[in-house]
């Protein structure tokens, strides 16, 4: 490839990613004007359950933004987060299960999910089960999950669990810790989510770990 072929494909690459930056500032500005409506708690099941197969923006941000304006109702809305997610996770399931090439294989590729998948498909052959919590609770993003717990063919019942702890641990926590410490925590939340996230899952093997021994005992 020519001096000048090679400076046209950067540009093309720079232009489609501040395009895609441009398409998630929108899409975050958007779901955040949802917690000033009065049908934001619809909108939040409503985002959970898209979030799971292709939306782009994950539920947090509405969640965050609904339970700094009612504290009080924090876990209510955890509760419906929560929810929306696992009834999605089902949806992306059905799409990685019965129409990968069709439906779910352009949403992977659109998301650069691939490696992602190999990672989940890792997890479940070394793990098993808690290879699937660990990928439900992770920033792996959730979508790609689903649907490659599809495609893999994962134990169905084995998912659902996974699913309904991993994204109740999740959001739950986000829900106790605005309740706990206020408003004030919500902008560090929002910077260092990846490092929560985290925090949470090793925190839950952990509790996991704990429980086993106490059995063996």
């Amino acid at each position: 490839m020519s001096v000048k072929g090679e400076e046209s494909a950067s540009e093309n690459k720079a232009v489609a990613a501040t395009e895609n930056r441009g398409l998630m500032r929108r899409a975050y500005d958007w779901t955040l004007k949802w917690a000033d409506r009065p049908g934001g708690k619809r909108a939040l099941f409503i985002l959970a359950f898209a979030e799971s197969s292709f939306f782009p923006i994950p539920p947090d941000v509405l969640l965050l933004a609904l339970c700094v304006g009612a504290p009080k109702q924090s876990y209510r809305l955890a509760l419906i987060c929560a929810a929306g997610s696992v009834l999605g996770g089902i949806a992306g399931y059905g799409i990685g299960l019965w129409g990968y090439e069709l439906i779910g294989q352009p949403i992977v590729q659109f998301y650069k999910g691939e490696a992602v998948m190999q990672k989940i498909q890792g997890y479940y052959v070394e793990h098993g089960f808690l290879g699937i919590l660990i990928a439900a609770i992770t920033p792996i993003p959730y979508k790609v999950f689903t649907i490659a717990s599809g495609l893999f063919k994962y134990n169905f019942w084995e998912f659902v669990l996974a699913s309904i702890i991993g994204r109740s641990f999740r959001f739950f926590c986000v829900a106790a810790v605005i309740r706990w410490f206020g408003p004030t925590v919500k902008e560090y939340i929002e910077k260092y989510f990846n490092w929560f996230s985290w925090g949470f899952m090793i925190l839950l093997i952990l509790g996991f770990i704990v429980l086993k021994l106490v059995k063996g005992h």
